[in-house]
Formats: structure tokens, sequence, C-alpha cells
């Protein structure tokens, strides 16, 4: 039975993730590392690591981030969505800013 989260993602996402899995796989190539040796190193059984290479949405996170690490890019997955490089984000910060800004008023006394 195949997966609800692989029927509702969007095609551009879906290629992004088949794009993350066949990165995986060359970086783990480059280092001359086995499937079985990645997996053993990940904690995972390789059959799930290969999911890992295909892009496959199931995958647990933590898993992608052990792979991360294995490879010794353990600090990408902390940058994905860093908030100073968020130009989306700063444009709504920026839309939300008061159109203009009152001195407080002060305590009312009893």
């Amino acid at each position: 039975m195949r997966s609800t989260v692989t029927d509702t993602l969007p095609p551009r996402v879906k290629r992004a993730l088949t794009k993350l899995g066949a990165d995986v796989a060359l970086a783990r190539k480059k280092r001359s590392l086995t499937a079985v040796m990645m997996a053993e190193r990940i904690g995972v059984v390789k059959s799930t690591y290969l999911k890992v290479e295909k892009g496959d949405p199931s995958v647990a996170l933590g898993t992608y981030a052990m792979t991360f690490f294995v490879l010794g890019l353990g600090d990408v997955l902390g940058e994905i969505l860093d908030a100073r490089r968020d130009d989306q984000g700063l444009l709504l910060d920026v839309a939300r800013m008061p159109k203009r800004v009152r001195p407080p008023k002060p305590p009312r006394a009893l």
C-alpha cells in the first residue's frame, strides 16, 4: 500500500526529493562508501537507506539528518530555514510594520 504522503506531494517537491536522493548517492560514491556501510553508520537497515537515495518522503527526517552527518554535511540541515536568508519572511515582517509609532501611554493613577 502506498503512502498518502507520496500521493499528495506536489510534483515540484517530488522532483526535489528525487534530486536530493541522487545527490546523497553521488556523495556516498565519491567517498567510496557502500550502501551497507552507510546504513550501518546511520543506524538503519539497508532498505531504509536505499529509500533515502530514492528520495522517499516516508523516511524520517532524523534518518536524512544522520545521512548528512555521516557524509560530513551535518551543518546543512540547520541552514535550510535560516531566518536571515528567509526573504519571504523578511518581506512579511516589513509589511507588518506599523505606519506610525506612538509613545506608550503613561500608567493611570488610582
